[in-house]
Formats: structure tokens, sequence, C-alpha cells
């Protein structure tokens, strides 16, 4: 039995407190247990006061179930069988402002299962065109369709710090050593600024950290598999990117003075919440 075999723990719905490699971790569970997450180092730069304010702030439950593509997207390519339970897609040519409409949408509704998130025919059309345009893509394709776990979490031990941290990566392709991160954009030209606007140069090195201190063995990739949801000349774009070794260089060096950062306000039980301002460079 290989390192990577005996490693993994069986499905669990509860929310893990010790390091290990766990599948069948509802999200759900995932978000509100222990563990020092890549978003949670992201606030942690912005100030370390948000960390206490996102585990305390109350939630818009109706927002919460409000369409979103790209939840969708990630869904019916990785997850095929969360997209049939969590999504429903209504009827077609059925006008809400018509009695004939309003039956169909009136038995539909019917159906429905509790917090199932309802697509229009369109957004449904929108989805599966994106979906094929992936597909389409030799590489993006063999990534979907290769053996590896989908939505599976890792837990480990911060050495330095000594912090119970976390990670979930959209796939991981153990015997290849490869995760890959979906992505869906607005516009693909302006990805590149959102690596640095959402610190993803961040998320590799911390993902990546993640899998060495698991598996005991470094990471020999981490992809993003980028999909765009406007179109570009009649089609949904699709790209794959990895960092440069500077880009993984700063984001290494960032999650280690975050992780600092966050070990050092539980020690002393002070969490810093005033941010300074600055003057943009024009008006300056």
């Amino acid at each position: 039995m290989s390192i990577f075999e005996s490693s993994i723990h069986a499905p669990t719905a509860q929310a893990p407190n010790q390091p290990g490699y766990y599948k069948g971790l509802s999200n759900e569970a995932y978000h509100s247990g222990p563990g020092i997450s890549k978003s949670q180092l992201d606030l942690v730069r912005k100030s370390p006061s948000l960390l206490e304010w996102s585990k305390h702030a109350p939630e818009d439950e109706e927002k919460k179930t409000a369409l979103n593509v790209g939840d969708a997207v990630h869904a019916l390519l990785l997850e095929p069988d969360r997209f049939k339970s969590e999504f429903a897609i209504g009827p077609e040519d059925a006008p809400r402002n018509t009695n004939k409409g309003k039956a169909k949408w009136a038995e539909f509704e019917a159906g429905l299962k509790p917090g199932q998130v309802v697509l229009t025919a369109e957004e449904a059309r929108k989805i599966q065109l994106i979906y094929g345009s992936v597909m389409a893509h030799p590489n993006a394709r063999w990534l979907i369709e290769a053996e590896g776990d989908a939505e599976a979490s890792i837990y480990w031990e911060d050495p330095d710090t000594g912090l119970l941290c976390r990670c979930r990566p959209d796939k991981n392709l153990i015997s290849h050593g490869w995760m890959v991160d979906v992505k869906t954009t607005a516009d693909m030209s302006k990805f590149a600024r959102s690596v640095y606007d959402y610190r993803y140069y961040v998320q590799d090195p911390f993902y990546s950290e993640g899998f060495f201190r698991h598996f005991g063995e470094p990471l020999q990739g981490f992809l993003f598999l980028v999909v765009s949801t406007s179109i570009e000349a009649g089609k949904y774009p699709v790209r794959l990117f990895c960092l440069d070794p500077e880009a993984k260089a700063k984001g290494y060096q960032e999650m280690r003075d975050d992780l600092a950062s966050v070990a050092e306000c539980q020690r002393t039980g002070e969490f810093p919440g005033i941010e300074t301002l600055s003057l943009p460079r024009w008006a300056a």
C-alpha cells in the first residue's frame, strides 16, 4: 500500500480537528470547522480583526442560495452528482406573465427539494456551453476526466507556528502530484490582475505546503483552469495557467508572514483592527 493510500481518511461529515486527508467532508463542515484557510489569511493580510469578525458576522441566508454561475460550472465539471441534487432547471418557454407559464412554474416549484438553486433554461444553456468549451480543450478535458479527488480536504500542522491549517483543492490528482483549481472570470484578459487582487499567488504555495506536509512529497504542479463566463468571438474562452517562480516565492513569504500574524494574535488575544488608508498615486 502506498503512502497516498494509507493516509486517506474515510468519508466524514464532521469538521476535522487534526491533520489528515479527508474525503466526503461537506462544504459546510469544512468552512465552519477549525483550521486556518487561505481565505482567512487574506483577511489577516487586510486586518487581523477581520478573522474574528468572519466567525461571528451574520450571513444573509437568501443571498447564500442565490445563483452563482461559477459554483454551477464548478459543480457540473467536478461534482456532477452535486449539480444534479443542488440545481434544478426551470421550464422552458414558460413566461411568468401568462397563465400557462405561471402554471408550469407552479408545478415545477412544487417539486423542488429544500435549498435547490433554480436555473432558468437560458442559464442552464449557458452553463452547458461553458462545460462544452472546457471539454473541447484537450488538456483541460484530461484534467477533468483524470482519476483524482474533487473537494477532498487536507489538514496539517504548520511546523513554525503550530497552527492547524486546511485547504480544499478543487481537484487533487494524487498519483501525478498535481492540483487543479477551477476559476471563472468575466474577462479572460484581466485574469492576471485577479491573481494579484485575490492573492491566488498565495493559494499555490499554501496548498503546496499542505500537500507536502501530509503526503511527504512536493507538489509537482498547481494549475489554474480558468473559464470565461463572457463570450469572445462566439465562444467561452478556456485557459490553463501556472505561476512563475517569482510569484510563488512572493506568495510563500506572504503566507509565512500571515501565519505568524495569526499565531501572534492568538498568543496575545489581541486582533488589531485599524487600517491605514493612503492617497492613490494619481492623487498624490
